[in-house]
């Protein structure tokens, strides 16, 4: 990892954040693919399957067992993406474009509809299924890397303002997933463990108004904290969004960010391992499924097609729907120079639900290897068709300011 040295310049975060989200989200795209072929390669499936499931040692936590290759990605590599998520939460929050209830309206009403809508259509078609209800929450979140890979191919013809917006929707997304993750997806807890990673945490709250900036410090004390929370029965990535929320940060209203905060720092240290090395890591271990004897009537079993529906209409009638009321009620504006089929366009691509939706759906079904693959199944489904038809959208919708001159000149004529 690179040093934590201060920044040589302020840059915009939100520029940084856009730059290796589009970047990180065409590997991320090309660990998927590549995961899909090693499960369905004669004479490679087997070795990929096994290659996850070593066991490296050592035991961290009596519930788990030995750590395995696929342990250590997706509880301890996930913890590093959850801090970056819990960084940017932050930020957001404290200096960006959510620190006042005005820039928060749209994205908070936004990413509320985008998480109860999928989760809607998910219950209504497992109603029936009660051992699948558990999973309600697999199509809630929307994977920032692939879409805002998308929106970066399609350059111009998405306006910046977009761009922002469903950056934003996805910080507050992320932030409902942690929630639940937390609340829905704990197994039995060791109060002793969580007693004393609640004590961790106290500790650096008291180091953070104590004004120590030493970032070596919190890190030190961050892996402490993943040790207990991933004993407690608690999802350890949970201790990355806890540890996130005690790094000081130094306001800088009048520039992006601030070269001697270390939120700054340590966010743009780690965006490069996250988008580049830890989520496709991620896709690679968690995205290959087996289809040898499958066929599309697979995506007609209640569990995929849920999933499915839950990302692909859920997403886009939740997000689309409450950004038009806020505008017509007067209660938030959309984004702006954004045409309402643009903004349709952006809502069709929050149901690209990858990374966030598989690692709810292992956490749903933890054991049952059928049903997580079933959940990938519906998934990939579901977020191939939501990116395909975004894009289409998107690709040919007219901006709002063509839309603008074509009424002007209809009006000119008349």
């Amino acid at each position: 990892m690179p040093a934590l040295t201060p920044l040589r310049r302020a840059r915009s975060a939100t520029r940084d954040f856009l730059h290796s989200e589009a970047a990180g989200g065409i590997v991320l795209i090309a660990a998927a693919v590549l995961a899909m072929l090693a499960a369905n390669w004669p004479g490679v499936a087997e070795q990929y399957f096994h290659l996850l499931h070593i066991q490296t040692g050592p035991v961290i936590s009596p519930h788990h067992g030995p750590m395995t290759v696929h342990l250590w990605i997706n509880d301890a590599l996930m913890a590093l993406f959850f801090l970056l998520v819990g960084l940017e939460i932050k930020r957001e929050f404290v200096d960006g474009r959510l620190a006042t209830w005005d820039r928060r309206r749209l994205p908070v009403v936004a990413a509320a509809a985008g998480m109860a809508c999928p989760a809607l259509f998910y219950l209504l078609v497992v109603g029936g299924y009660p051992r699948l209800v558990h999973g309600w929450a697999i199509p809630a979140a929307t994977d920032i890397a692939f879409a805002i890979g998308l929106l970066a191919i399609l350059g111009k013809r998405a306006p910046t303002s977009l761009k922002l917006f469903l950056t934003t929707v996805a910080i507050v997304d992320d932030l409902g997933a942690v929630v639940i993750i937390a609340l829905f997806y704990t197994a039995e807890l060791d109060l002793v463990s969580l007693g004393i990673a609640a004590a961790i945490v106290a500790g650096m709250f008291a180091l953070n108004r104590a004004g120590v900036k030493r970032l070596s410090v919190y890190l030190l004390l961050a892996v402490i904290l993943w040790v207990f929370v991933f004993r407690s029965g608690i999802h350890a990535t949970i201790a990355g969004v806890l540890a996130a929320l005690t790094i000081p940060i130094t306001k800088s209203p009048a520039a992006p960010d601030d070269a001697e905060s270390p939120l700054h720092r340590l966010e743009h240290a780690l965006h490069p391992w996250s988008a580049f090395v830890i989520v496709p890591l991620f896709g690679f271990a968690n995205a290959g499924v087996s289809l040898a004897g499958s066929s599309l009537g697979v995506l007609a079993e209640p569990l995929p097609l849920a999933v499915l529906l839950g990302l692909f209409l859920g997403k886009q009638i939740g997000i689309f729907a409450s950004v038009v009321v806020a505008d017509k009620t007067g209660f938030a504006k959309r984004p702006g120079w954004a045409s309402w089929p643009q903004i349709y366009g952006v809502s069709l691509l929050a149901g690209i639900g990858f990374t966030m939706s598989l690692f709810i759906g292992g956490l749903a079904f933890a054991g049952e290897d059928m049903l997580i693959d079933e959940v990938k199944i519906g998934v990939l489904a579901g977020s191939v068709l939501s990116a395909a038809a975004g894009y289409a959208v998107l690709r040919f919708a007219p901006a709002r300011r063509v839309l603008a001159v074509k009424a002007l000149a209809r009006r000119s004529g008349r």
